[in-house]
């Protein structure tokens, strides 16, 4: 298994727990992270040195990937395992599962490309790369039927853990916020890199908001040491250490479930989001060679996972230089004052809920053992 990401981490680390219960003395080796270590998997290479985005983070970061690439491919020939499976990181994977294919090892890859949004010509790669593709969205599984490729939908795993049920007194509860607290959490990514472009726009966006709201609170998790760091040196930076602020290390779902909207860098962040049914303003920004090389490839006018689903604007998304303080202040303060707003997001996003809860990991699984077979 490869997985380059937090959130390759987190589905490969459920995958396993499915597999185990299926092949209980199985082995996992390759790249991953604490969760897939947690269930027993032996890394032998750190995921950090994958997590990186766009076109000019992945140019300084090439020649190391690349020779990372070629002795992992040369390591697991060697051990000749039943089954590759790369989950996400496509730019690292697709190759990686190409060369494995050619020395007749079967490969699968666990969440598509977003063929469907961008480089839609990546399928006929794909094609000479895996065995067969599993796909978390329903609106995938026709694009590799039509393609001759063999695919599985499994839905996706956080529709699976997060409850239907709305859970904003609970998290509250836990978090110690009174019942009526005004809340928004701000949620600007996972990388460091996402930090450096979107962390003092948050900051700054928190406030404009606290100066019309003076009775908000604001939440900030923040999934490592060093993504903590970059946002409190933004707050030192912006002078805004008086914000009615608190930061959180990880606990970014108690953080969205608690809050009343949520403003959140484009990402899985955002599906987590739309599947605890909260108002939310989606937001990027990257290094301008990269967005200009993204926006003349993509196909589709949304970029957030909830939008994507929907194939609609069920919430707002402002990118690069759209993605204001004033845009987005306005755009949160909008969402929660508006009361047709407040009872029709939750309730797109609760269809969406339903229609992604498909027991992932037990139908990867299935798909998985049947690859094998």
């Amino acid at each position: 298994m490869v997985a380059g990401e937090a959130s390759g981490d987190f589905l490969g680390a459920h995958l396993i727990a499915a597999l185990k219960k299926r092949m209980p003395r199985s082995r996992f080796v390759g790249i991953g992270g604490p969760k897939m270590e947690g269930e027993g998997f032996e890394s032998w290479y750190p995921m950090e040195r994958l997590s990186v985005r766009g076109y000019a983070e992945v140019l300084r970061h090439y020649a190391g990937i690349v020779s990372m690439r070629r002795s992992l491919a040369a390591r697991i020939e060697k051990e000749n395992p039943a089954l590759f499976i790369g989950i996400d990181a496509p730019d690292f994977n697709l190759d990686l599962e190409r060369r494995l294919k050619r020395h007749s090892i079967r490969t699968v890859h666990y969440v598509s490309p977003s063929i469907w949004a961008w480089r839609g010509g990546r399928i006929k790669r794909i094609a000479h790369s895996c065995d067969r593709m599993l796909v978390v969205f329903p609106f995938e599984e026709s694009l590799y039927k039509k393609a001759g490729i063999p695919v599985s939908y499994v839905g996706h795993p956080l529709a699976d853990i997060i409850p239907e049920e709305d859970q904003t007194n609970a998290a509250r509860e836990q978090l110690r916020i009174p019942p009526q607290q005004r809340v928004i959490a701000l949620l600007p990514g996972s990388r460091q890199s996402e930090l450096r472009f979107l962390a003092k726009t948050f900051i700054q966006t928190a406030q404009r908001i606290s100066a019309s709201w003076p009775d908000v609170r604001f939440l900030v998790p923040l999934v490592s040491r060093e993504t903590r760091q970059l946002f409190e040196s933004a707050l030192y930076e912006e002078n805004a250490q008086d914000l009615p602020l608190t930061v959180l290390f990880g606990h970014s779902r108690e953080a969205i479930a608690a809050s009343d909207a949520v403003l959140v860098a484009s990402g899985t962040a955002t599906l987590e989001t739309a599947l605890f049914k909260k108002p939310m303003v989606i937001a990027y920004r990257m290094a301008e060679t990269s967005w200009m090389l993204m926006n003349r490839m993509r196909y589709q006018p949304w970029v957030g996972l909830p939008n994507i689903i929907a194939e609609e604007f069920v919430v707002p998304e402002f990118l690069q230089e759209d993605a204001t303080p004033d845009n987005l202040a306005q755009a949160l303060m909008n969402e929660m004052s508006d009361a047709s707003a407040k009872r029709r997001v939750p309730a797109r996003l609760g269809v969406m809920h339903h229609l992604l809860r498909q027991n992932t990991a037990e139908r990867a699984a299935e798909a998985i053992e049947q690859c094998m077979r």
